[in-house]
């Protein structure tokens, strides 16, 4: 019997009746790991102290990120193309559905890398790379944004006290194309086109924030009428901090180069405006994105009393308090202040024992193939 169980335990995908089961069960949930790698790399190159291990680290874990990205788009695409019947029940799912959102946030990450460790590697073909894997992800988050909506409406089955923040992660995609819009648009060679995706990413933003600010009312509404949901989904009490801090971080990226981009195209008015409104708006919305978290974190702590089970979800601890300490790394960056540089820098630690903690886990149950689970067809017989 020992022998027997260290065999299975050492055996890949030894919880699946078959190796092409993890295909057949596997859900758009795995792109969460690609937006919680790549913000982690991303902020490990904005750290305080400039170390140049830290940076080398954090493209070795973007270039890791890309191939996960790559795997995870293969994988989905073969579930649609051998099992289409299954896969497209999740259209009909009140959550898996929601987890669309993951792909094109995650790509996000891909994008912005290819600014950040890309461009010193490879020069200007980085940025012809970004631009058109950009446009997209636009395309993506604008869709998501819009269809998982109307199918929350028409379609499928939803309940207040049920409600999660899950719903956020549709919506939230279109926020995030629009920070990457604002990191990319100065790197552009044409004026025009700046002016183009800087109006853009702006458009995105309203697209995004003011609905999921809707959605945070009515989740504030449902956790104080039917307190916390069940603690498979205790770490979505951390999704909230995603759009809260995706806005701040938008509008500080999009604010930082709009003096020069509108001044291009004739407008060095409206470029000086959008400056001040952008330093402005995301000042005070990392004060909210501060109050979530700290409310987060006592959430967080008192599903631990009770112990909090493993899933993808987990996932959701890494990418909102990434881009909140990038937010917070770069309104240091901005005002001079040091307390939101030394703040950043805890964050980011944060951040680091947060993501090897999940993927150690993840790893596991990717390993043994507990992970591979789609609740669209958990009623199907295997």
């Amino acid at each position: 019997m020992t022998c027997c169980a260290a065999k299975n335990r050492l055996r890949p995908l030894s919880h699946l009746p078959r190796p092409l089961e993890a295909i057949r069960q596997f859900t758009p949930n795995w792109f969460a790991v690609t937006m919680g790698t790549g913000v982690l790399a991303l902020a490990l190159a904005q750290w305080p102290a400039q170390m140049p291990g830290l940076r080398a680290l954090g493209e070795g874990l973007w270039l890791f990120n890309t191939l996960l990205f790559v795997m995870f788009t293969l994988m989905y695409t073969a579930r649609w193309v051998l099992f289409f019947d299954e896969a497209r029940r999740i259209f009909g799912h009140s959550t898996v559905s929601m987890f669309f959102g993951t792909i094109p946030m995650g790509l996000a990450t891909l994008i912005n890398g290819f600014l950040v460790f890309g461009l010193p590697r490879w020069g200007e073909g980085a940025v012809a790379v970004a631009e058109a894997l950009w446009w997209i992800d636009v395309a993506m988050s604008l869709a998501c944004g819009v269809l998982i909506p109307f199918l929350m409406f028409t379609r499928q089955e939803h309940r207040i006290d049920q409600m999660t923040a899950v719903w956020l992660l549709p919506v939230v995609a279109a926020e995030v194309a629009a920070a990457s819009g604002g990191l990319l648009a100065p790197h552009l060679a044409d004026v025009h086109g700046q002016l183009v995706m800087l109006v853009t990413s702006y458009v995105l933003w309203a697209f995004s924030l003011p609905v999921a600010f809707s959605i945070l009312t009515i989740l504030l509404l449902r956790m104080a009428l039917h307190k916390l949901p069940h603690e498979n989904m205790a770490a979505s009490s951390w999704l909230a901090l995603g759009p809260i801090g995706t806005g701040a971080l938008g509008m500080l990226l999009l604010g930082n180069d709009a003096p020069l981009i509108f001044a291009a195209n004739g407008l060095p008015g409206v470029g000086e405006i959008a400056s001040g409104l952008g330093l402005v708006a995301g000042i005070t919305l990392w004060g909210l994105g501060l109050w979530w978290m700290l409310v987060a974190l006592l959430i967080t702590a008192r599903y631990l009393r009770a112990g909090i089970p493993f899933n993808l979800g987990w996932w959701g601890f890494t990418f909102p308090l990434g881009v909140y300490a990038l937010t917070t790394l770069k309104l240091s960056e901005l005002l001079g202040l040091g307390f939101f540089g030394v703040f950043g820098a805890v964050l980011v630690a944060m951040l680091v024992v947060l993501w090897l903690i999940v993927g150690r886990r993840t790893v596991q149950g990717a390993w043994h193939g507990e992970l591979f689970v789609s609740p669209c067809i958990a009623g199907l017989a295997k």
